[in-house]
């Protein structure tokens, strides 16, 4: 059993040791982590090797961050996606083990009528493009990040809370729809058909506790992944006790040597 995560740390440096603690407890073998917030330099390598892990990290000081860790071998990194607009710290490709991995950071896209809304959909469409580029040679292929997208109803507390805003819009969830069109499989819902089950919640007024929150963490995988899947979860433990990030981790275990 090989067991993959995706987490959005919202600042490794603040999260650190919860990050160690919660390695030490759920023991991924696979791990992506999202809003690093630090440089390559002040990336902690020798922190994940004591805990067991080889790691790769794609930084930019306080901004975004991306990371594997891996305790199946790092190979064949790549920074950046194929065409990629910007060049932000928001993508990272390694293999580990019989997996070809991306911790991805989608952007946020601010506002429907902002250019940030724009640029995230071109960042979309360059994910599109690797993806495609990847599969040609990639049987087992996962992508793990936060994604920022809300893919239907479900995975928000409130449609109506969110109506005209970021993160459920038609075009978003379109863009998110050509990638599974791609072959890929969004892993958590094969075996959680549910709604309200969410990875993310605002610090503000409460939210966690009055379960208003969005699923926008996502492990996907491609269809040699998605038919060894075994069991997934959402680590809602990590969002709670003191000094949580605002996301919540997501795991999957996969039945692949």
């Amino acid at each position: 059993m090989l067991t993959v995560a995706t987490w959005n740390v919202n600042s490794l440096k603040a999260r650190m040791e919860r990050v160690l603690s919660w390695l030490d407890r759920a023991a991924p073998d696979v791990v992506c982590l999202q809003e690093t917030k630090l440089t390559d330099a002040a990336f902690p390598a020798a922190a994940f090797v004591s805990a067991g892990y080889e790691s790769l990290h794609f930084g930019q000081g306080q901004w975004n961050g991306v990371a594997i860790l891996s305790r199946l071998g790092i190979s064949e990194p790549a920074r950046g996606l194929i065409g990629e607009p910007g060049g932000e710290a928001r993508a990272l490709g390694a293999t580990c083990g019989p997996l070809r991995v991306y911790s991805l950071y989608v952007p946020n896209g601010r506002s429907l009528d902002s250019d940030h809304y724009r640029y995230k959909l071109e960042w979309m469409d360059a994910l599109a493009g690797t993806v495609s580029a990847e599969l040609r040679s990639r049987e087992h292929l996962v992508l793990g990040g936060d994604f920022n997208i809300a893919f239907d109803d479900r995975d928000v507390w409130s449609p109506g809370a969110f109506e005209g805003t970021t993160h459920v819009s038609a075009p978003e969830r379109e863009v998110l729809e050509r990638i599974y069109q791609l072959g890929l499989t969004d892993l958590f819902r094969v075996q959680h058909q549910e709604e309200g089950l969410f990875t993310w919640w605002d610090y503000r007024g409460g939210s966690f506790h009055k379960r208003q929150g969005m699923r926008i963490d996502l492990l996907i995988g491609s269809r040699a992944v998605a038919e060894n899947l075994s069991w997934t979860l959402i680590d809602r433990n990590e969002r709670k006790g003191p000094g949580p990030s605002d996301h919540a981790p997501v795991l999957a275990g996969l039945q692949i040597g």
